[in-house]
């Protein structure tokens, strides 16, 4: 059985006021994951209270919430083998400055909280998160002109 995922990518404020949208998406696209759904939005405070449930107890989740509202952001979905776990390599851990060299966190953040990017951490988180930002007309099926030259006929038909 293949391991064909999605997942939720965000370019948070941040990283839309320093021009990176360009450059993190085509690390994404370079890749080889698929793009089946992107837009761009304002976050709200309902979004925002589910999004970030497990922090609403936490001291810094009043700041966090308006560093999230302080720009629109670009909302993404990527397919792929192991999507979730790829995302999170070409990302980066959280704080920029600890980030692994090569990783978007790595090369263009400094922050733990400025951390430029969003990425699913589960199978589970990416689909709650989809569905708070996406609906399921806004997530494209179709393949790709190129998904012969990413994976061997054995990864996609196992």
């Amino acid at each position: 059985m293949s391991n064909m995922e999605k997942t939720v990518v965000l370019i948070k404020p941040d990283a839309l006021q320093r021009g990176l949208t360009g450059e993190i998406i085509h690390r994404f696209d370079r890749k080889g994951l698929k793009l089946v759904g992107i837009k761009m939005l304002k976050l709200t405070d309902e979004i925002l209270d589910e999004w970030y449930a497990h922090h609403k107890d936490k001291s810094f989740f009043p700041n966090l919430k308006n560093f999230m509202e302080w720009t629109p952001i670009v909302a993404m979905v990527w397919e792929g083998l192991d999507a979730v776990a790829t995302v999170r390599k070409i990302v980066g851990t959280t704080k920029g400055r600890e980030a692994e060299a090569g990783s978007i966190r790595g090369d263009f953040g400094m922050s733990g909280s400025q951390n430029l990017i969003h990425a699913s951490d589960s199978v589970e988180a990416a689909e709650k998160e989809r569905k708070l930002i996406f609906k399921d007309s806004e997530i494209f099926d179709y393949v790709s002109a190129s998904e012969c030259l990413i994976y061997s006929r054995e990864e996609v038909e196992s």
